[in-house]
């Protein structure tokens, strides 16, 4: 062969060549395009995501969806109709449903969906707004209620997994995990109470969760969602919840009363800023409720007439007391029908003073 053959066989090999592999690129370029990419091969779920969904289907059929409506006026005089949304679970098998205060108050008419069935008519039957709680009572329920499995709150660590599920902005059935963030908070209520051992999540918590369960990695019920710290009103790692044993303390007694006996002694007491802006230390009583154990023991309010303050309870059974929060616990703590001993200032004296606690809800 001579070298101008053999050039002509190396330009038709190159030529040929330039085809083929043209020819593939095109094909494997409209391959990338219309056909479907293969699909990966993964192993078994984790233990935790087996666990987290076993959870949420065992739990979901117990979390109720709440929709309410309330009248309200505009300056003009015409009626306007506000509506909200909420969450809570079923309690019992009787039809009770637990929620925020917040959630319901004020509200004409309530309906509530439990899991994936239709909207049924309900009404509040008790509430608490010490405690930011509410049970409503179901008109009906043409299917069989699976009341949520309950926990306790008292053992809870920090770092605890934690699940909410609730309808957060409407969305129902969501579902957002976490952890216990911290114990024992405090949260203050629209009663001018606070709730004491109040859990903190870092669970997603949104406007609509209010009301709905918090549980933990066993699936059981420890708290019950009720506010976020946030600037926008979104979720922002930090959410509140109502601790299950103060649930289980105050249900049943919504359920059987209506209410939860409030301890006091008969006492109005100042606003604790007001007080602050004086540059008082203590309870300054306001005014004192004729006949009640405080006017028995002669404890007296202020004088508006003298421009004078009313006495000032700085301790309570030994222990300072410097806000309204403290005195209320303390009375909690000693229960109804029980005495308790109230270091009281006045006129720059103190005195002593043995008080009885009552129910004043």
């Amino acid at each position: 062969m001579t070298k101008r053959h053999l050039y002509f066989v190396v330009i038709w090999i190159l030529i040929v060549a330039t085809i083929w592999l043209g020819d593939r690129l095109v094909r494997d370029l409209f391959l990338t395009v219309d056909a479907p990419r293969p699909v990966a091969a993964r192993g078994e779920l984790s233990e935790l995501e087996r666990q987290t969904i076993e959870i949420f289907e065992q739990t979901a059929p117990s979390v109720a969806y709440i929709f309410t409506e309330s009248e309200r006026a505009d300056p003009f005089g015409n009626g306007a109709t506000r509506r909200g949304t909420g969450s809570g679970f079923v309690w019992d098998q009787a039809g009770h449903v637990v929620t925020n205060f917040h959630v319901v108050a004020g509200t004409q008419r309530v309906q509530v969906r439990v899991d994936a069935g239709e909207p049924i008519s309900a009404r509040v039957i008790g509430s608490a707004p010490d405690y930011d709680l509410a049970v409503l009572q179901l008109d009906h329920s043409r299917d069989r209620l699976q009341p949520i499995p309950i926990g306790t709150s008292h053992d809870l660590r920090i770092g605890q997994q934690t699940l909410a599920i609730g309808n957060p902005f409407g969305l129902s059935r969501t579902l957002t995990t976490g952890v216990i963030s911290a114990l024992d908070r405090s949260l203050p209520t629209s009663a001018g109470r606070r709730i004491r051992g109040v859990i903190q999540t870092d669970a997603a918590i949104n406007p609509g969760n209010s009301g709905g369960p918090l549980l933990d990695s066993a699936g059981r019920l420890i708290g019950v969602n009720t506010a976020i710290i946030s600037d926008n009103g979104s979720s922002a790692g930090i959410g509140f919840a109502v601790p299950v044993d103060v649930v289980n303390r105050v249900v049943p007694e919504l359920v059987r009363r209506g209410h939860v006996p409030r301890p006091g002694i008969g006492i109005l007491a100042t606003d604790d800023e007001v007080v602050a802006r004086l540059g008082v230390s203590g309870i300054v009583i306001a005014d004192v409720r004729p006949g009640s154990p405080a006017a028995a023991v002669g404890l007296t309010g202020i004088d508006r007439t003298a421009r004078r303050l009313g006495d000032i309870i700085v301790a309570v059974n030994g222990q300072p007391v410097t806000n309204i929060a403290e005195l209320a616990a303390a009375l909690e703590n000693t229960g109804i029908g029980a005495t308790v001993t109230l270091i009281v200032l006045r006129n720059g004296a103190t005195r002593e003073v043995e008080v009885e606690v009552v129910d004043i809800s």
